[in-house]
């Protein structure tokens, strides 16, 4: 009994858990197991009651039921009661989660139809009660969207009754919208319509933002543009009717009067002036006058002159200046526009030029009340060409009416004279036909003297190679013969050495001066001008001449003056050859004294003479001075001419040919400049060489590479320069054994090694078989193969394209340099050789080769 109260007891408080675990008979036995059925039914009962509540009303789980296995009475009532409570939330719930899925789908046509009662019917209703407004909501604000932005019916409203709330601010928003792009669209079109109808004055004026905003100030741009476009072509068709209308009318016009009449008549109703004045060029009297010549609506006043000179007042200063001149708010009482009915001032005056080909002809003045348009100006601008055209027409129209009536009175004199004339022409026929017959015997003996002049520039091209070729080996053996170390030669023999070289220096200056003098008389001498700095010129006379001053024993001065220019555009090799010609005749006239050379601006020369070319800014001048013989005056103009030294005399005493000055005067002819003489027997001569710092044909070309003295020679003849052949292969290729024998000589006393070749093809092998070939000293006039040939052969070889092939040929024309460096020549050596020269050429291209 006491287990028994334990379980009762423990079932009232909730506890399911126990059971009556005594042992027990018969009616307490049944007692027992009935209680303990009792206990485990009501523990499933609750069990299962929780989960449905559980999974129902709290997790929300839908669809649950108890399941209570063997229970009855009270309990089974319970259970049903519960199942029920589970089965009708779960259908409400479902059926609420139904329809609200079909509104968040957009299906607004789904309606609960539960059987609910209480809160789930009121909740029922109101879910219902939304999703029709909702349908209305959408319905009305579709048709409206589709009529307003598909359809284009504008002017659509939503209308959803009932609608509270933010379905009330949204169908309001909404109608806003339709309300506001109905009133935009309906602007923008009537904007529209009207520009389409052609009239520009209309803008869009309605409230817009965003893109809106955009389109309407867009749109109002484009009109103000269109209403611009409009209004320029309306003004340019004005100004092109207008001045085709002006030229027909001009035409045929007979007197200058008429025309300015008919200008004035016309030109102030166009351009809606109220007064005007036409003014004339007058050029018959000693100066120009504008005179008055027609006039609109004009009165005459004491005050005003009808005549004005260039830059007298406003016409005069028109006149002058060729520019029109606009005067706006004019002051009262400048000008009085009058009519029956009263009178006033202008507000704006124009004044214009008529010009034809920049000379003016007349001057137009206007003024109006109102301010001249833009378009007006412009127009009255291009008719004063039109009119210059036309008063131009009229003058010559006049002058060959003049012409016509002077022809007319001369056709009986020109009729007397024609009778003259035909019987002239058969005497001036017989004369033609003598003249014809002399004229082509001349064409015949100019055909021969070009040929002669051919044959001449040839022979002497050919002599002079024939010449220089021997004339190579002789200076150069006389050279080392003179410059002798060993001291196997005498004194006396050195001596005779020396004289040797000295007359074959003689013999190749003759030979260029004939050639250079060949070159002037057949004009063919080539000009290079170039930015020459003058500081180069003084280097160059420093260094050529100061070893001859010293050797003679007369001082060399070298003046370059502060105020000369720094360069001078002229052809550096002629004007070399000038200063050298005339330092060289001073130093051969002046036994004792000095040499001087001065460069300077002719102004602060105390010589210059009074011409334009040494008066001029732009001239500079070299003088060379000497303390010599100096020259008779009755002298002064035989020197310059060609194997002419003055008397016979100084020609036995002081040697020469001649010819230097007067190559030099051709020179200085060829460069634009000049040369002069000042002299005087016994005192001394001095030649001045003025030049123009800047002539026509140059401009803007580069400064002038300016090459540095080569070394000395031999010790003496090679000295340092010599150094850098020091065990340099070289190879020779010269067809002439003495020349051969020669250069070998040379340059093996220069300590380089030499490999001769005695012919183009040989040198070619020598070349291929001998390894460290680095220089090449080619000669060009060889039989077979010609050294031209040769050096391109050379060149197709890939491992000798670097290689340094100097030229060394008798051929010394400038057409032959550049057949020569056409052909892959690194440079060029004119025969006869002169030993410091050549060394300094072979040593620079070394070094370049080795670099």
């Amino acid at each position: 009994v006491r287990n028994i109260a334990l379980v009762t007891t423990a079932v009232a408080n909730g506890d399911l858990s126990k059971q009556i675990t005594v042992e027990a008979k018969g009616e307490i036995m049944e007692l027992k197991d009935t209680i303990n059925a009792m206990v485990e039914q009501l523990r499933i009962f609750a069990s299962e009651v929780t989960r449905v509540a559980r999974e129902v009303g709290t997790e929300g789980q839908l669809g649950g039921q108890a399941q209570v296995p063997g229970v009855s009475g009270t309990w089974q009532e319970l259970t049903d009661n519960v199942n029920q409570m589970a089965g009708n939330l779960t259908d409400q719930v479902r059926g609420i989660s139904k329809v609200v899925t079909a509104v968040a789908n957009g299906d607004l046509s789904k309606k609960l139809g539960l059987l609910a009662k209480g809160e789930i019917a009121t909740l029922a209703d109101t879910i219902n009660n939304m999703t029709d407004t909702l349908r209305t909501f959408a319905e009305q604000v579709t048709t409206m969207a589709r009529e307003v932005g598909i359809e284009g019916k504008l002017g659509g409203q939503a209308k959803v009754p009932g609608a509270a709330g933010t379905w009330r601010d949204l169908t309001d928003n909404v109608n806003q919208l339709a309300a506001n792009l109905t009133t935009q669209v309906r602007a923008i079109s009537e904007v529209a319509t009207a520009v389409t109808e052609g009239d520009l004055t209309r803008t869009i004026t309605v409230e817009t933002r965003g893109e809106m905003l955009s389109l309407k100030d867009t749109i109002n741009q484009m009109i103000a543009n269109l209403r611009d476009t409009t209004r320029t072509n309306k003004e340019q068709d004005w100004l092109k009717t207008n001045l085709a209308k002006f030229f027909g009318l001009m035409q045929g016009q007979r007197s200058l009067e008429s025309l300015t009449r008919l200008v004035m008549s016309e030109l102030t109703a166009v351009v809606g002036a109220q007064h005007g004045a036409f003014y004339l060029v007058d050029s018959e009297g000693a100066r120009p006058l504008l005179k008055l010549t027609s006039t609109y609506a004009y009165t005459n006043r004491k005050s005003l002159n009808n005549r004005f000179e260039l830059g007298e007042s406003l016409v005069g200063q028109c006149a002058l200046e060729r520019k029109p001149i606009v005067v706006t708010d004019a002051p009262d009482g400048y000008i009085q526009i009058g009519s029956g009915l009263g009178k006033g001032a202008p507000r704006s005056i124009v004044v214009f030029p008529v010009l034809f080909e920049e000379q003016v002809r007349g001057v137009i003045e206007l003024a109006s009340f109102h301010e001249f348009t833009p378009i007006q100006l412009n127009f009255i601008e291009q008719l004063m060409l039109n009119i210059g055209l036309a008063i131009n027409l009229i003058g010559t129209s006049m002058r060959t009416e003049e012409l016509l009536q002077q022809l007319q009175g001369s056709n009986v004199e020109l009729e007397q004279r024609r009778r003259e004339l035909e019987e002239k022409a058969q005497l001036l026929e017989l004369r033609n036909r003598e003249i014809a017959d002399a004229s082509a015997s001349l064409e015949s003996k100019a055909q021969e003297l070009s040929k002669v002049s051919q044959y001449k520039s040839q022979f002497l091209a050919n002599m002079s190679h024939e010449i220089r070729t021997p004339l190579n080996s002789m200076m150069i053996l006389s050279q080392m013969l003179a410059a002798d170390e060993s001291k196997n030669l005498s004194e006396q023999q050195q001596e005779w050495a020396e004289t040797i070289h000295s007359a074959g220096r003689d013999l190749l200056a003759l030979i260029n001066q004939i050639l250079d003098l060949s070159k002037v008389e057949a004009g063919r001498i080539e000009t290079h001008f170039e930015r020459y700095p003058l500081a180069a010129v003084r280097d160059f006379a420093e260094r050529t001449f100061r070893p001859v001053a010293m050797q003679q024993g007369v001082a060399f001065e070298i003046e370059l003056e502060d105020g000369a220019p720094e360069h001078i555009g002229t052809d550096r090799q002629l004007l070399e050859q000038i200063l050298k010609n005339l330092l060289s005749n001073a130093f051969k006239f002046t036994e004792a004294g000095k040499v001087k050379l001065t460069i300077s601006r002719p102004a602060r020369n105390p010589l210059f003479a009074s011409t334009a070319l040494r008066q001029s800014e732009g001239t500079i001048c070299f003088m060379v001075t000497d303390t010599g013989i100096g020259i008779a005056p009755d002298k002064h103009a035989i020197i310059f001419e060609a194997f002419q030294q003055g008397d016979s005399t100084i020609t036995r005493r002081y040697g020469g040919t001649g010819l230097g000055l007067t190559i030099s005067r051709e020179y200085a002819r060829i460069l634009g400049g000049e040369l002069a003489l000042e002299s005087q027997p016994g005192k001394g001569s001095s030649f001045m060489l003025y030049l123009p710092l800047q002539p026509a044909t140059m401009q803007g070309l580069p400064e002038a590479a300016v090459e540095q003295a080569a070394g000395s020679v031999l010790t003496e003849v090679v000295g340092d320069a010599g150094k850098a052949l020091q065990q340099r292969k070289i190879l020779l290729v010269e067809d002439d054994p003495r020349n051969l024998y020669a250069m070998t000589g040379l340059l093996e006393r220069a300590g380089a090694v030499v490999v001769p070749a005695s012919n183009a093809l040989e040198g070619l092998e020598v070349l291929k078989n001998e390894p460290g070939i680095e220089l090449v000293l080619m000669d060009i006039m060889m039989p077979e193969v010609d050294g031209y040939e040769a050096t391109r052969r050379i060149r197709a070889m890939p491992e000798f394209a670097d290689l340094p092939v100097i030229a060394l040929t008798a051929k010394a024309s400038s057409i032959d340099q550049s057949l020569c460096l056409a052909a892959g020549c690194t440079d060029y050596v004119v025969k006869p050789v002169e030993i410091r020269h050549l060394v300094s050429v072979m040593r620079r291209h070394l070094q370049a080769a080795a670099g």
